[in-house]
């Protein structure tokens, strides 16, 4: 099995290093693993392409190379640039440093990597692992996907659906902020919303005086029982199947009854 991993986080960030130790034991002695991830951190981007610019890329090692742009250039770079065309097996993006359940989704470029993955016809997943109190006391913050994530993926790589619709499923796995031990399992989940949680901006002013923008992010509470992000603090591993196809199915024939 040839596997393809990335990240938001950027290429030195210690989420990749125990995402390198879940795809090496999924790949095993056989297989290969495959490392082109950003230069730097690009978290936030989402589905974000390098359309008007270059990137540049560089090999840094055997089977690792860092590229100038977002987490989908990278996916890209590595089937067109590192492959010559051909696709690897699997693609594994993360293990993001915090949480991308609930809206979080929209946001993060961990997404953005499964979803070209997804697009380009290749059975993606992506991980992240959600931060809290219970995570900062430990020496390894990323415990839990470093203990359960392989055992996960390969569930979904055995027994998950893997259609090969023009959008195809992916994968979201989220692990809760908490040491590996005290996990309380795993759940299929919707992706929830936080109801009182959205992004905002906080001004700054330069020495110069010129005013400068931070955005901000929202409360990382729960969201609606059963979802995903409220799993994940009761202590449980959640993996959302996700689609790009972005239309309102449901509402279809009540709009075309309504534009008649």
């Amino acid at each position: 099995m040839r596997i393809l991993i990335t990240n938001d986080d950027g290429i030195a960030a210690p989420g990749l290093a125990v995402l390198t130790e879940i795809a090496k034991d999924i790949a095993g002695p056989e297989g290969e693993v495959w490392t082109v991830a950003p230069a730097f951190e690009q978290s936030g981007v989402g589905h974000a392409i390098s359309y008007t610019h270059p990137t540049l890329f560089s090999q840094l090692g055997p089977r690792v190379f860092a590229a100038e742009g977002s987490p989908a250039d990278c996916v890209l770079a590595a089937i067109h640039e590192v492959f010559q065309g051909e696709k690897p097996d699997l693609i594994l993006s993360g293990v993001n440093r915090g949480n991308n359940s609930a809206e979080n989704v929209l946001y993060s470029g961990t997404i953005g990597a499964a979803i070209e993955g997804a697009l380009q016809g290749i059975a993606s997943i992506a991980l992240s692992q959600y931060m809290g109190p219970d995570t900062r006391c430990l020496e390894n913050p990323f415990e839990a996907a470093r203990q359960h994530g392989a055992a996960v993926i390969r569930r979904l790589l055995d027994r998950g659906i893997w259609d090969e619709a023009d959008y195809r499923i992916f994968y979201n796995i989220n692990f809760p902020p908490c040491a590996a031990a005290d996990v309380a399992g795993t759940r299929v989940a919707p992706q929830g919303f936080r109801r009182n949680s959205a992004f905002s901006t906080e001004p700054h002013i330069s020495p110069s005086g010129k005013r400068f923008l931070w955005i901000r992010g929202g409360e990382q509470g729960p969201a609606e029982d059963g979802s995903d992000a409220t799993l994940n603090l009761d202590g449980f591993i959640t993996v959302t199947p996700l689609r790009c196809d972005l239309t309102a199915h449901d509402r279809l024939k009540e709009l075309e009854a309504a534009l008649a």
